[in-house]
């Protein structure tokens, strides 16, 4: 297992969940290192002392702190789903998304999940904020059963773990809403394989100890 990149993750971070996603695609083999971000090993900060997960370590020493860059990474090595065999045009309007996803949106839920860690945060009027991005995907989708078409995408893993955690801070009240494409689509994620594979409980990591082959049947 030595020779393999190290993955420092943690099980429910949604920025962790989409690495886990694109390695599982790929069929690249990692050691992931199951870790508590309130009690931070030090193998972990010293590889990244900035101490947010995902972290891959490559074998060559090189260091990608960022879920984006790790799935674009892996994906380049072994894209057995064809998750970026799209057009340009797609592909850019995939970065627009995401980028989106990952600024104004996921600002937003932070505030709706945890106003009180907010000065000023209104959860609702954050809500609100949010609901922007899930109605744009809810349109999104009406024009086939994944957001770039009829196959999987780059933008589903991306997505995927966010929207997720966005329908969970009130769970009656996102099932409720007039977004039965993109509740269709979350809901078949969250009943998928795909899902299951990745959000297996693995035991805490601690240092000096071998961590576990991931996928688990690579």
């Amino acid at each position: 297992m030595n020779d393999l990149p190290i993955l420092y993750s943690f099980r429910r971070c949604p920025y962790a969940m989409r690495a886990r996603l694109a390695i599982a695609s790929a069929e690249f083999p990692v050691e992931l290192r199951e870790v508590l971000l309130r009690d931070k090993p030090n193998e972990l900060l010293e590889a990244s002392p900035k101490g947010t997960v995902p972290v891959l370590v490559l074998a060559d020493g090189s260091v990608l702190e960022e879920s984006r860059d790790i799935m674009e990474y892996v994906l380049a090595m072994s894209d057995r789903e064809g998750l970026l065999d799209f057009s340009a045009g797609d592909l850019t309007a995939m970065e627009g998304l995401i980028d989106r996803l990952d600024g104004p949106f996921k600002a937003a839920l932070d505030r709706y999940k945890y106003p009180d860690k907010y000065a000023g945060a209104n959860r609702l009027d954050a809500r609100a904020a949010a609901s922007e991005f899930t109605s744009e995907l809810d349109r999104r989708l009406g024009a086939g059963p994944y957001l770039f078409g009829d196959r999987v995408s780059f933008a589903e893993l991306a997505c995927w773990p966010f929207i997720r955690q966005f329908a969970h801070v009130d769970r009656d009240w996102f099932w409720s809403q007039d977004w039965n494409n993109l509740i269709a689509w979350l809901d078949a994620f969250i009943a998928s394989d795909r899902l299951k594979r990745i959000f297996a409980k693995y035991p805490r990591w601690h240092g000096g100890e071998a961590g576990i082959v991931f996928p688990p049947d690579a």
